[in-house]
């Protein structure tokens, strides 16, 4: 046979073919006097394999070594281990649609692409129009989309943002938007945000998610100077809280 019949009796093309003696595949046959290759029915049985084996999903790499044995034994391993990873991406295919459903079942625009434990937080919270409020879900989604929360701290932040005073803490911080760094009211409104803070919550901060270079300057720019006044001393007093509980 000719490439371009074998090719059509096994359902390949023949640059695939090519492809598979370029990269040592397959045996390049002898040729005939007039120079086209001249392929047997060997050829055509083990091409049509390995047909079979990749649309299983294996690599030509695993392909190549699958053919070497004869016996079938290094094949059954290989499907054996194909069948494996085919049933973990089954599992993680069933996890990301319970998210996605999680996702679905929230009213439309009211947290984002979050993952449910956040979203079940955000849907204890107070429903409020305070842009101090906006910030703090914000800084959550953050924290959550690059995994420096997890569902230890989100849950007893469940018992924080599910507290109808904290939207007046939120309110008494939108009040300093035109305020001087002076103010009066900002002392008091700090300490009563760090006592708002569930002593837990320390304890379930991971060690090496608190300090990012640069990301308190980056925060506190996001608020007039005397609501960053109130809030940068918040962040002290909660690293100083957190270093404290090390030492401990």
């Amino acid at each position: 046979m000719r490439i371009g019949e074998i090719a059509a009796l096994v359902g390949l093309t023949t640059r695939a073919i090519r492809h598979y003696h370029h990269v040592g595949l397959l045996p390049e046959p002898e040729r005939r006097p007039n120079g086209y290759r001249a392929y047997s029915v060997r050829d055509a049985v083990l091409l049509a394999r390995v047909r079979r084996l990749t649309e299983l999903g294996l690599s030509l790499d695993e392909v190549r070594n699958a053919l070497a044995d004869d016996a079938g034994r290094e094949l059954t391993e290989i499907l054996e281990e194909l069948d494996a990873d085919l049933a973990r991406q089954e599992a993680d295919i069933r996890e990301r649609r319970r998210d996605l459903g999680a996702l679905l079942a929230e009213r439309p625009g009211a947290t984002g692409p979050v993952s449910p434990a956040l979203a079940a937080l955000l849907a204890q919270a107070p429903r409020t129009d305070s842009p101090s409020a906006a910030k703090d879900r914000d800084y959550l989604t953050l924290l959550d989309a690059t995994g420096t929360g997890n569902e230890e701290m989100l849950g007893l932040l469940g018992t924080l943002v599910g507290d109808p005073a904290v939207v007046e803490l939120y309110e008494r911080l939108d009040a300093l938007a035109e305020a001087p760094t002076d103010d009066p009211r900002i002392a008091p409104l700090a300490a009563d945000l760090m006592a708002a803070v569930p002593e837990e919550l320390f304890a379930a901060i991971p060690e090496d998610g608190v300090v990012v270079t640069g990301f308190k300057e980056a925060l506190l720019a996001e608020y007039a100077p005397a609501q960053a006044e109130v809030v940068g001393r918040l962040m002290d007093g909660f690293m100083d809280a957190f270093m404290e509980r090390g030492r401990g």
